[in-house]
């Protein structure tokens, strides 16, 4: 998306950053890809972003509208776990809702990314702000997700769309997954590649092994001195196997490399769990699991919205504006206008 000091905000909406010299847009081309897409298709997109800025990647997430191009852009305020390895922390001030008319129906869109739905004060701000349509995209595929999702629903008394990715380990690369492409037989199996490979370019370097805790943990350790030297000559990896002598735990439990076999790879590392949710927390298309290619579609009534919020509305006398407060920097949590 190019790289957005400051959050860039409204500026980079309206394209008002400066390019650079001899470009047409800023950053790879990926904002222009997108409004080509939702252009020609006529689909309304919302999808997730990396954005850059300074030295600091964000988890983002934007919304393209066919004919006027991206209206919003927000990032995560919050990385989940590992997550803060990579991510930066984004500014609350991004969760301002998104307004567009489609087909005739005025919709409010607002997107909570992942864990972020578990986070009651920022949900509470997007129902402020009166959303009609949620956009929760995830990387959580367990069970209490689809719980959540009806909460949110019910809750908001908005529709909920969820996306999460159906991901098997062989679709991930290797510089993920740790092991490179099972090379075939011919019968229809392969052979996986060892645990470590080092080769004449190597020289120098420090033999290691990895070995398996009970609990399922992986940890590479280094080869005692003696037994590397043993091994000089093998161009091959060491099998974590052989070293058994002084182990650093007694939890460790030598790593058996399996040998590959034609079902390699098919597990899944992300079950998927993609669904649909009414204003009344109904589950309205879904929870699709491990399916790799599939469309979830719901034809509904966004008058439901305004059905709903007939008997409890969060955002109005329900929440007892008068004696609780909730105050985000740098938003405005009245309803954008429609």
């Amino acid at each position: 998306m190019g790289d957005t000091p400051s959050g860039a905000g409204q500026d980079w909406l309206d394209r008002k950053l400066e390019l650079p010299k001899g470009k047409e847009y800023r950053g790879d081309g990926t904002r222009e890809e997108l409004e080509r897409i939702a252009k020609e298709t006529g689909v309304f997109v919302v999808t997730g972003i990396v954005e850059k800025s300074g030295g600091t990647l964000y988890c983002g997430v934007v919304f393209v509208d066919p004919k006027m191009g991206i209206l919003g852009k927000r990032r995560k305020v919050m990385p989940t776990g590992s997550e803060r390895l990579i991510w930066g922390f984004g500014s609350a001030s991004t969760l301002r809702a998104v307004t567009t008319e489609i087909k005739g129906v005025k919709l409010c869109m607002g997107s909570a990314i992942c864990w972020e739905n578990y986070m009651p004060l920022l949900r509470q701000s997007l129902y402020s702000q009166n959303v009609n349509l949620w956009f929760a995209p995830t990387a959580d595929a367990r069970d209490a997700w689809a719980s959540l999702m009806r909460t949110v629903g019910c809750e908001g008394r908005c529709f909920v769309v969820s996306a999460n990715q159906c991901v098997k380990k062989k679709h991930l690369p290797e510089w993920i997954s740790g092991q490179a492409q099972s090379q075939s037989n011919g019968d229809g199996t392969g052979v996986g590649r060892r645990i470590s490979q080092q080769g004449s370019g190597a020289a120098g370097r420090r033999r290691s092994t990895i070995t398996k805790t009970q609990e399922g943990h992986e940890i590479c350790l280094p080869i005692p001195e003696g037994q590397a030297s043993a091994t000089n000559g093998d161009s091959s990896a060491i099998d974590s196997s052989s070293v058994t002598d002084d182990p650093l735990s007694p939890k460790q439990q030598p790593f058996a490399q399996p040998q590959a076999s034609s079902t390699d790879g098919e597990e899944f590392v992300s079950r998927g769990g993609s669904m649909i949710v009414s204003p009344l927390g109904d589950v309205l298309a879904g929870p699709l699991w491990e399916e790799e290619d599939e469309l979830l579609v719901a034809e509904v009534d966004f008058e439901d919205c305004e059905r709903g919020r007939l008997d409890m509305d969060v955002a109005g006398s329900y929440s007892r504006m008068d004696s609780f407060k909730l105050s985000v920097e740098g938003l405005d949590l009245n309803p954008p206008p429609m």
